[in-house]
């Protein structure tokens, strides 16, 4: 697999459709989800309680159902009937947001961990509803 390095400055290049002939085909599928297709599924995150660890209203998370949520992981986790994302602190047995305006969520017999937030992706435009 080929990667392209683009330069965020504006200057003069010959067009970069000329390297692509000699590129490999880039799958986002293989790139984001590779061998985990049948355990991997995604959520658009909403709300600001994940500003600290990089994760914004309107982000993309990959998550992945089959990894073992390990203390510190970000996770997807249900509570009170609703999902949530959250830090998993299996230390004090709770959920924590990454933003400290939110206060810590116990978890309980109710809570269940649904999988873990391998990746996200920022949206730079919405994305289609």
């Amino acid at each position: 697999m080929s990667l392209v390095s683009a330069s965020a400055g504006i200057s003069q290049f010959e067009s970069p459709a000329a390297e692509y002939k000699a590129l490999k085909s880039l799958s986002l599928d293989d790139l984001i989800v590779g061998e985990r297709k049948s355990s991997t599924y995604f959520a658009r995150a909403q709300g600001d309680s994940m500003t600290e660890v990089g994760i914004y209203d309107g982000d993309l998370l990959v998550i992945d159902r089959s990894s073992t949520p390990h203390h510190g992981d970000v996770v997807v986790a249900t509570h009170e009937g609703l999902f949530v994302v959250k830090l998993l602190d299996l230390h004090h047995r709770r959920l924590i947001s990454a933003n400290d305006k939110y206060a810590p969520v116990p978890l309980n017999s109710t809570s269940l961990v649904e999988g873990v937030v391998v990746q996200s992706i920022r949206c730079h435009r919405p994305l289609n509803p």
